[in-house]
């Protein structure tokens, strides 16, 4: 029976250093939800649970050696979700030993097969998965590929037709005194515009509030550092999405997290979203 190239349970298996993590990252990006060192016995209902044989889902378990593989498991799990109706595809991830002992070497993790040296182990795995190798859909070689390359094999496999999805942009306004968000991937220091805390009637007001909004961003610097500021995006936000970029956090910081950072955040924020961008503001700090 032929499977689709977009099935509704992908297995994805292979040798350890071959690349699973970073498939599975790029798969959960293209819309499948994924569960890691899956017991293949447990893929149906999995499946069942996330509502595959409905169209309403699509689920990736990657299983491998960390807990033992059952490979007689796989067969008659694939058969009997395929007598459902769900199209099922196993993807197997390898590479040579030369490259796998020096990932293994440079990352500095032990190898999930113990009992000998680092070759030892790959040998062993190789032998181990042969069965689920012979019975893949598809084979994909990482010894010359790097992570953009195996994201963008995988990409062109797996996609969906139709519209791509849009990237999802997370801005986070916040006060340097309370420390800098560890999750974002720009920040902005905006410390050097007016501060509306040493204006009277602005202190108690938030960067939400009219008054302080038109006083940030009325302010020639404002004005001028917010178009800077969207036209660095408009020139890096298609070409992270064209690198396989689905998500980013953006955090603009000032002194305490409630005036200038709020206003460029709130601004920042409705601009991106009414270029189509899945785009959530928060306001890390306004309330302390």
């Amino acid at each position: 029976m032929a499977r689709s190239s977009r099935p509704g349970v992908l297995i994805v298996t292979g040798l350890s250093g071959a690349g699973r993590s970073t498939a599975a990252k790029v798969l959960e990006d293209l819309g499948y939800t994924v569960v890691d060192n899956l017991p293949p016995r447990l893929i149906p209902e999995v499946a069942e649970y996330h509502h595959v044989a409905e169209g309403r889902g699509r689920v990736v378990a990657v299983i491998d050696s960390r807990g033992g593989l059952a490979t007689a498991e796989v067969g008659p799990v694939i058969d009997a979700l395929e007598g459902q109706g769900i199209r099922t595809m196993v993807l197997f991830l390898e590479a040579d030993d030369a490259m796998l002992v020096r990932r293994y070497e440079e990352n500095r993790r032990p190898h999930p097969v113990r009992g000998g040296t680092l070759p030892e182990s790959i040998a062993d795995e190789r032998l181990l998965l042969a069965d689920l190798k012979e019975m893949a859909d598809l084979v994909i070689d990482t010894t010359d590929l790097n992570v953009h390359q195996l994201r963008d094999a995988i990409t062109h496999r797996f996609t969906e037709p139709g519209p791509q999805r849009t990237m999802r942009v997370s801005v986070t306004s916040f006060g340097y005194k309370h420390g800098v968000p560890r999750d974002i991937d720009l920040c902005f220091d905006v410390r050097f515009l007016p501060n509306p805390h040493w204006v009277t009637e602005l202190r108690p007001k938030r960067g939400t509030d009219p008054e302080v909004f038109d006083y940030v961003m009325g302010n020639p610097d404002g004005a001028a550092f917010f178009k800077k500021l969207t036209e660095m995006l408009n020139f890096l936000v298609p070409r992270y999405v064209r690198e396989g970029k689905s998500y980013l956090s953006i955090g603009i910081g000032c002194t305490g997290g409630h005036h200038r950072s709020v206003a460029i955040a709130q601004a920042l924020g409705d601009t991106l979203e009414n270029k189509g961008l899945d785009v959530a503001v928060r306001h890390r700090d306004v309330a302390r």
